[in-house]
C-alpha cells in the first residue's frame, strides 16, 4: 500500500506540474520523502541505459532516445533534463503502473555526474555511459579527478561500461576490467601532434601521476595517449568514427555508417557516437541509426539558429566555467568557410552559487579567434570587462574587438546591413536574455 500510495501521488503532482510547466523535479522529491526505498521496489525493464559525464549527457540522451523511437521501440526518459535523484525518480514512478512495473522496452536515465551515486543506490544499469570527465564549475565539482571517485562509486560490476577511450581520466573506469565497450575517433584530418590550448590536464597519468605521452590530440587533452609507466592507454575502440570532414558536415563509423551532421563540430561528433555505440547495443540495425541520425536537429535548445534582421546566426549553449565547452564553440566559429561575427556573452556567473569568480575565463583558448574569417568580436553583459582584460592577453587583433555591457545594445549594434553570420556563446543562464531580442528559427 506505500508503495501503490507514493506512485500515485507522484503521478498526480507530475500532472499538475505539467500543467502549471514545472514538475521535474518535485514529485520525485516527495515520493523520497514518503518511501526512501521507492526506487528499489519498481520492476524494471530488460534495458537500463545511464548517461553521465561532465559534457553532452543531455543532447547524447535526446539522440539515444530519438533513434530508439524511430526503430519502434517504447522508451521512458527523462526528457525535461532534470537529472538529480528527485528527476530520476518523477521520470520512473510517472513512466510505471499503479503496480510498479515499468511500461516501456528501455530506461534511458541522464544522470548528473555528482549525484549519480545515489540514483543508481537502488539501480543498477545494464549500461552506463560516460562521455568525458572535464573541468567544470569549480564551485560544484572541484577537480575532475573528484568528480572521478564520485561517479565510481556509482557503479555496479554487473553494469557494462560504455567508455569514451580517448578520454584518460574516463578510460581509468576500464582499466582491469573486462565488461567495457569502447567508443572514440581515429585519425583524423584536424589532429594535431603537439597540445593546442592554455593548460593540459593530460600532461600526467590520471592512474599512476606519471608524464604521459599523446601521438595525437584530437582536441584539448582527447587523443591518442598511453601512460610508459603504468600501460594506461587509449584502448582499441569498436565504434569509431573513421573519417571526418568537419567543412562537409559528414563523417564515417566503422568505415560503413555515414552521417551527415547539422552542427559541425568534433565535440558534438563524440555525442552522437555515444548515442550510435547505446542503440546498436540494444539491436538497433546501423544502417537505420545513421539514418536516424543524419541532418538530426537537437530539441534541447543547446544549439539555436536564428534571424536579426537581414542576418542569419546561431548560438551556442557553452556551460560557463567550462572551458573545454568554450574552446569547442569558439572551434566551431573560427572555423566557418564564411566571414562571421560573434558575440560572446558572459552576465551570470555559477548557476547556482554566486561567486562572481571569473578565473576560469583564463583557461578558455581565445586565440583560436585569431582566424581570418572572423571580424568582429563583440563582448557583452556584466563581466565584459573581465573578458576585454582576457582578450589584451590574447593574440586576437584588439581592433576587432568592441565591449558593450548591456546585451539590448549588443545586439542592436549587430543589427546591421551585414550579411555576415553571427554566432552567440553564452550560457544557459544568459541565452534567453538574447533570444528573447531576435527571431528564433
Amino acid at each position: 500500500m506505500k508503495k501503490l500510495f507514493t506512485i500515485i501521488v507522484c503521478k498526480v503532482l507530475k500532472f499538475v506540474g505539467g500543467l502549471l510547466g514545472k514538475g521535474s523535479s518535485l514529485p520525485g522529491q516527495i515520493a523520497l520523502k514518503l518511501c526512501p526505498d521507492i526506487l528499489g521496489r519498481i520492476e524494471l525493464p530488460k534495458y537500463i541505459v545511464a548517461v553521465t559525464g561532465s559534457n553532452g549527457k543531455t543532447s547524447t540522451v535526446e539522440m539515444i532516445a530519438h533513434i530508439l523511437c524511430e526503430s519502434g521501440k517504447k522508451v521512458a526518459w527523462n526528457k525535461e533534463g532534470s537529472n538529480q535523484i528527485e528527476g530520476v525518480t518523477t521520470l520512473i514512478l510517472g513512466s510505471c503502473t499503479l503496480s510498479g512495473k515499468v511500461k516501456s522496452d528501455i530506461l534511458l536515465i541522464e544522470s548528473d555526474e555528482r549525484f549519480a551515486k545515489y540514483t543508481f543506490k537502488y539501480i543498477t544499469p545494464t549500461h552506463y555511459v560516460i562521455t568525458n570527465l572535464y573541468r567544470d564549475q569549480l564551485t560544484r565539482n572541484g577537480h575532475p579527478e573528484w568528480v572521478y571517485n564520485a561517479v565510481k562509486e556509482s557503479i555496479h560490476p554487473e553494469t557494462q561500461l560504455i567508455l569514451n577511450a580517448d578520454d584518460p581520466l574516463v578510460s581509468c573506469f576500464g582499466y582491469g576490467r573486462d565488461n567495457v565497450v569502447w567508443f572514440g575517433a581515429g585519425n583524423l584530418p584536424t589532429d594535431t601532434k603537439e597540445f593546442v590550448g592554455v593548460y593540459n590536464d593530460g600532461a600526467y597519468c590520471p592512474h599512476c601521476k606519471s608524464p604521459m605521452t599523446y601521438s595525437s590530440y584530437h582536441y584539448d587533452h582527447i587523443g591518442n595517449y598511453e601512460c610508459p609507466n603504468c600501460g594506461l592507454k587509449r584502448q582499441d575502440t569498436s565504434y569509431t568514427v573513421t573519417s571526418a570532414d568537419l567543412e562537409k558536415g559528414e563523417i564515417t563509423i566503422n568505415n560503413k555508417y555515414k552521417i551527415e551532421l547539422t552542427l559541425k563540430s568534433l565535440y558534438n561528433v563524440y555525442n552522437l557516437l555515444a548515442a550510435f555505440t547505446v542503440a546498436s547495443i540494444t539491436g538497433v540495425d546501423g544502417n537505420t541509426i545513421a539514418k536516424s541520425l543524419s541532418n538530426y536537429v537537437l530539441k534541447n535548445f543547446r544549439v539555436v539558429t536564428f534571424t536579426l534582421g537581414n542576418r542569419k546566426g546561431t548560438l551556442v549553449t557553452s556551460k560557463h566555467e567550462n572551458s573545454i565547452s568554450y574552446n569547442q564553440s569558439l572551434k566551431l566559429a573560427a572555423s566557418d568557410k564564411d566571414k562571421c561575427d560573434v558575440l560572446i556573452i558572459v552576465d551570470a556567473v555559477s548557476r547556482k552559487y554566486f561567486t562572481s569568480d571569473v578565473s576560469w575565463l583564463w583557461d578558455i583558448n581565445f586565440d583560436i579567434l585569431k582566424s581570418d574569417n572572423v571580424k568582429n568580436i563583440v563582448l557583452a553583459g556584466t563581466y565584459c570587462n573581465d573578458l576585454a582584460t582576457r582578450f589584451s592577453f590574447s593574440k586576437v587583433d584588439r581592433n576587432k574587438i568592441k565591449v558593450i555591457k548591456d546585451i539590448e545594445e549588443a545586439v542592436d549594434y549587430l543589427d546591421n546591413d551585414r550579411k555576415e553570420k553571427i554566432y552567440v556563446i553564452t550560457c544557459f543562464s544568459d541565452k534567453g536574455k538574447f533570444l528573447e531580442k531576435v527571431k528564433v528559427d
